[in-house]
């Protein structure tokens, strides 16, 4: 069972990614950010969950939907937002881009720009994490239109064949860009999909945070104590468009309005204030804090400096004398 200090931990970081995902949203049609972005809204509930079931040790593998997944690992919000931006002070120097997040001082490997190559990156970490007898798990998250293509299979085979610590989180928002999943998938029964590698396998509600938040608590203590991976279809609804700028009249309006219905955050805001859990001060306090954090962060962000020139030849070969921990000298 949650604790309430955990459960406003928890809106206080599917608050902050909402109100991040919004600007962004409205930066790149505003045409101050000149970018790639991705919103994550719809996958609050989901991320929130991540961010109090995951530990500094556990390691993180994303899409190039990854915005709330970053923040959910403890990655700094003014370094995310400056690496959307391409400056300098972004949490790749400005190398890495929306596409290709990572912050590995919180465990956030990477992210990546091709849907579900994310998952073979992740069984590799599993397969060290094995290796090393380290007591981490993985977890890396992908949509719902990863599971059709070939490194999803050939990764969940692997991971089910060798009972690797990773947690395949699916963040189901039922929508393969701007297809619905019913037109794309013959079987949208995900999770069983998943059984088939011998794998245990979970379908929850990824509009509850805190039924999510118990799911990956638990598949994620398995993973840690030898019992292999698990699969987990969190399934929510895209609220959006594909990208920050598209146009979403495609999707069904009575779906999509349903859905709103459940807009995770104002849906987690109501359920604690009906349960006790916060007062109506306590909850507008953290918005209040939400607001100011993210008008810093991209005040931060607008106002570094490019990366330099040179920046392009950092990080293509290694420049120590032996790769750390390997002992191959170069």
């Amino acid at each position: 069972m949650l604790t309430t200090a955990e459960m406003l931990q928890m809106y206080r970081t599917m608050a902050l990614i909402t109100a991040t995902s919004d600007r962004a949203s409205a930066e790149v049609k505003s045409g101050s950010l000149q970018s790639a972005f991705y919103p994550v809204r719809g996958l609050e509930g989901v991320c929130g969950a991540l961010s109090i079931a995951v530990t500094t040790e556990d390691q993180l593998v994303s899409t190039y939907r990854s915005l709330g997944d970053a923040l959910a690992k403890g990655s700094n919000l003014r370094g995310v937002i400056a690496e959307i931006y391409g400056r300098s002070d972004g949490v790749c120097g400005g190398k890495g881009g929306p596409m290709h997040l990572h912050d590995t001082s919180v465990g956030f490997m990477t992210s990546t720009g091709i849907v579900g190559s994310g998952i073979p990156i992740a069984v590799g970490l599993g397969i060290a994490a094995q290796l090393d007898g380290a007591q981490r798990a993985v977890v890396t998250t992908f949509g719902d239109g990863a599971t059709s293509i070939g490194a999803f299979h050939e990764g969940m085979n692997m991971a089910g064949l060798w009972k690797l610590p990773v947690v395949f989180l699916c963040q189901n928002n039922q929508w393969g860009e701007h297809t619905p999943i019913a037109e794309y998938a013959a079987n949208t029964d995900l999770a069983g999909r998943a059984q088939a590698y011998g794998m245990r396998t979970v379908r929850v509600d990824g509009f509850d945070p805190v039924a999510t938040a118990e799911v990956l608590r638990d598949a994620l203590a398995r993973a840690r104590n030898g019992e292999g991976p698990t699969f987990v279809e969190a399934v929510t609804y895209r609220l959006t468009g594909h990208s920050g700028s598209a146009d979403y009249s495609y999707m069904p309006a009575d779906e999509l309005a349903a859905a709103l219905e459940r807009d995770p955050v104002p849906s987690f805001r109501r359920r604690l204030l009906e349960s006790g859990a916060a007062s109506e001060s306590d909850l507008a306090a953290i918005d209040a804090e939400v607001v100011a954090q993210v008008d810093d962060a991209f005040a931060f962000a607008q106002a570094s400096a490019p990366p330099e020139q040179d920046l392009r030849y950092r990080d293509v070969f290694a420049d120590t004398a032996a790769l750390a921990g390997t002992g191959v000298a170069l």
